[in-house]
């Protein structure tokens, strides 16, 4: 091995990364991260400080900047430097959190570095520390805090721009200003109507109703299916009169199970010897909840004939086979009901509905082949049919 290749393996490559978590520079200047290299970070610090000269985001990146042609300057031969910008989102938590992550995997696939000097904003920024040493040694933490004068003039001139900033950014304002103005509403109203005793309880049920739909994400659930209901696309036609079939028919078969259950009630039955009372109450609920039951299924498996009707799908004929066996079966369930209830009536009509349901099946099965072989150009080859005649 030459020394030239020795030099090569023992080269480090060391990320100056500088980290804007509360989002502020897509927010404010519409600037996609991860920036890599120096003259888009340049340009992009210059963007957030023209467009907010007292953002400390910017204050970061120029530092970032500054750090990054230093150390270039006084790098040694084995050292190569790059400096990169991410950020997460106005909002904070989790989802700020994973879109560093993200951006940060990006910017190590672009250049995969050994050590990161990591530069923040202050403190909140600073939370993201273990996110990416989870990933790439931290070597080193710049943390910029810009300075103040302590006079009475630019104390003030800070607390107007953090009141500015509570004010005008949704983080902070929501809870700043939105909650205090509802529990003021309420206190108006209340004093309106000469209720303000009742104050103290109104503001505990706000706070506590503000607190639930905070723990337990209720506003960003409602978000989602927001989001959902405005970028809802509505399946093809014969998807949904399936799907509206196969919803009638649950209906349906639901109906029939009460009124079956509703024909038991009525029967009136001493359930103290309920072996000798269990064929005639079955027979009850047979009787009444047969119809609906049969027509709720039939529905179902309409629906699903239309859908492969318009599909072209092979599957059509099976089903409009067993949509008539299913039809017949309401004969047997009734002969078999009269049974149930009256045992004496006789087994005549319902070995007739079985020989007749027999009769149907192999009919249907005939009717579904002398079809499906003259209607063979309608359907649509599945893939194992096609697999099968290439094979």
């Amino acid at each position: 091995m030459t020394i030239r290749d020795e030099g090569k393996k023992e080269q480090k490559k060391i990320l100056i990364l500088c980290v804007d978590r509360d989002g502020d520079l897509g927010t404010k200047t519409e600037i996609k991260t991860p920036l890599i290299g120096r003259e888009g970070n340049l340009n992009a610090a210059v963007a957030l400080a023209l467009k907010d000269p007292e953002e400390p985001d910017a204050n970061a990146m120029f530092e970032a900047i500054r750090l990054y042609d230093r150390l270039t300057s006084e790098r040694k031969p084995e050292e190569v430097f790059e400096i990169a910008t991410i950020s997460g989102s106005e909002l904070g938590g989790v989802g700020a959190d994973r879109k560093i992550v993200a951006e940060l995997s990006e910017v190590l696939k672009a250049f995969p570095a050994n050590e990161v000097i990591l530069v923040t904003d202050g403190y909140s920024d600073e939370a993201v520390l273990p996110l990416i040493e989870s990933r790439v040694p931290v070597s080193s933490v710049r943390r910029i805090v810009v300075k103040h004068s302590e006079s009475i003039e630019q104390t003030a001139a800070l607390f107007t721009r953090y009141l500015k900033m509570i004010m005008e950014n949704p983080r902070y304002s929501r809870i700043a200003l939105g909650l205090p103005g509802i529990l003021f509403l309420i206190l108006g109203a209340l004093a309106v109507f000469g209720l303000v005793h009742y104050y103290f309880i109104a503001f505990i049920i706000v706070l506590g109703a503000y607190m639930f739909v905070k723990g337990f994400g209720i506003d960003k659930l409602a978000k989602r299916i927001y989001i959902w209901i405005k970028e809802y696309s509505p399946p093809p036609l014969p998807v949904q009169i399936s799907a509206f079939s196969v919803l009638a028919g649950f209906l349906c078969v639901g109906i029939g199970i009460y009124l079956g259950l509703n024909a038991v009630a009525e029967q009136n039955l001493d359930w103290s010897n309920w072996l000798g009372v269990l064929p005639q109450a079955a027979g009850a609920f047979i009787m009444d909840s047969k119809d609906l039951a049969v027509i709720g299924v039939c529905l179902a498996l309409t629906g699903r004939a239309i859908r492969w009707y318009f599909e072209r799908d092979a599957r059509l004929l099976r089903n409009a086979a067993l949509i008539v066996l299913i039809g017949w079966t309401r004969q047997i369930l009734e002969a078999v009901s009269v049974i149930l209830i009256n045992p004496k009536a006789g087994y005549e009509t319902l070995i007739f509905s079985i020989v007749i349901g027999i009769l149907l099946s192999v009919a249907s099965i005939l009717i579904v082949i002398v079809i499906h072989r003259s209607a063979r150009g309608f359907f649509k080859k599945t893939e194992e049919q096609k697999e099968f005649e290439e094979g």
